[in-house]
């Protein structure tokens, strides 16, 4: 696995090999993203990103839009790896003649090299003119066979900074229904028919962040039967999401006003799913009604 050392990750290879879904892997990952930036800015641009101090990873798309790249390769990795110190990679992505004319004729595009004739022909211009960078290449993928989410699977695996580490988040968040849904979320779990603190006197002005509120909502056997159903639901389809390249999920759980139950419960998952993935925990309106009364 890579190190937190300062990290470049030029990506090229033929076009129309995933150049574009490399890239948002790597934004996933991390990486602080530039697409096709002309090779003879490459030196002063490190020098300005390190003197931020906060980028140390970056990956750069390389490909036929910028051709005198192919002529100066050896001169700027050169001066960036000896007068720079930069920990450089190339991943040259690749794929057979075949499968390429059939992505251009199935996208209705032209190659770059072939406006005028046949896609063909572009191809196997581009592939002689890239055969000294692809020797060059730390990692060659064909993606012929690769569908975009198993390429991204392949830069994970490949691109990754900690062990075992996949960049996989999840949001667990409350809300309250009479302030509508929340437009992102990937799972919304309706609590209202668990009972409600907010008929309780000395609860109502308080939230499910409150330890009598939490105990409230907790307590009630229609609860626990609740949470074992949906803690074992979680432990199903959250592998299936991550297994289709999904790399965050917004878990929504709502109440009539966001203040009491919803909260409480996004608490109690929240903390359940910390133990295998990384996890933030938000409520949307626990501070709405707040909000109206101060406005009044």
């Amino acid at each position: 696995m890579m190190s937190e050392s300062d990290e470049l990750v030029i990506v090229t290879g033929m076009s129309g090999a995933g150049k574009t879904v490399a890239m948002q892997s790597f934004e996933d990952l991390g990486y602080f993203c530039v697409d096709n930036m002309p090779p003879e800015l490459l030196p002063k641009f490190w020098e300005l990103i390190k003197e931020t101090g906060k980028i140390h990873k970056v990956a750069l798309v390389i490909d036929l839009r910028a051709r005198n790249f192919y002529d100066e390769i050896n001169e700027v990795l050169s001066e960036l790896k000896h007068n720079l110190r930069i920990d450089i990679r190339i991943l040259f992505l690749d794929a057979s003649n075949e499968e390429l004319v059939a992505r251009y004729k199935e996208t209705r595009r032209s190659h770059p090299l072939s406006r005028d004739s046949r896609p063909l022909d572009g191809i196997r211009r581009e592939r002689e003119l890239l055969s000294g960078i692809k020797t060059q290449a730390q990692l060659v993928v064909d993606t012929s066979k690769l569908s975009p989410r198993q390429l991204r699977e392949e830069i994970f695996h490949s691109f990754q900074t900690d062990e075992g580490q996949y960049p996989f988040h999840i949001d667990v968040m409350s809300f309250g229904f009479k302030y509508g849904l929340p437009i992102d979320a990937d799972i919304v779990m309706d609590v209202r028919f668990l009972p409600n603190p907010y008929y309780i006197p000395e609860l109502r002005n308080k939230t499910g962040l409150d330890q009598e509120v939490y105990n409230y909502v907790m307590d009630s056997d229609k609860t626990t039967e609740f949470v074992n159903h949906f803690e074992a639901l979680l432990q199903t389809v959250i592998p299936g999401y991550i297994k289709e390249g999904k790399t965050n999920v917004v878990i929504a759980i709502g109440c009539t006003g966001g203040q009491h139950r919803s909260v409480a419960l996004a608490q109690r998952t929240g903390e359940f799913l910390k133990k295998d993935y990384h996890v933030s925990i938000t409520h949307r309106d626990v501070n709405r009604r707040k909000e109206t009364v101060n406005r009044s």
